[in-house]
């Protein structure tokens, strides 16, 4: 399946967090919502994306806007990965690759690195190719430049 294009629905979806809680999308309806999926936890990339959206996640929090990061690591995994980067932000499991393959992202054996802005359940913007040492600014920027927020 390939990325998903603006102006599609976004696939709703039901995982755990890195504590174990239940995340549905739909629990986001009225939010903005970076959804961006990262191959895998503690990785050099992945490390440098997640710290840089905890770095930045003051301006995110101020507009009320929610990141979710996903990757096909587990919830237990994802917990030592927020525990040794202080990360302020929701992490989701997608061990059973459910959440990747309805947002086509599925890489050989882990997510490709795509982010999705997500506004009233529509995908508005889509990364499908992420440089993961500015991600995060960049994305404030596109949410901002777009009006998705006041």
């Amino acid at each position: 399946m390939e990325t998903l294009n603006v102006g599609d629905t976004a696939p709703d979806f039901e995982a755990v967090d890195q504590d174990g809680n239940k995340v549905r999308l739909s629990d986001f309806k009225n939010d903005v919502v970076v959804l961006y999926f990262y191959p895998k936890d503690n990785t050099p990339g992945c490390t440098m994306e997640a710290k840089n959206f905890r770095d930045n996640m003051d301006i995110f929090k101020d507009k009320g806007i929610k990141v979710l990061g996903v990757s096909v690591d587990s919830s237990e995994s994802h917990k030592k990965f927020q525990d040794k980067f202080n990360l302020n932000f929701t992490l989701v499991s997608d061990k059973q690759k459910d959440i990747v393959k309805k947002y086509g992202v599925m890489g050989l054996a882990t997510a490709k690195r795509v982010t999705y802005l997500i506004k009233d359940g529509k995908i508005v913007f889509v990364y499908p190719k992420v440089s993961p040492k500015e991600h995060a600014k960049e994305v404030y920027d596109k949410i901002m430049e777009l009006k998705l927020v006041e």
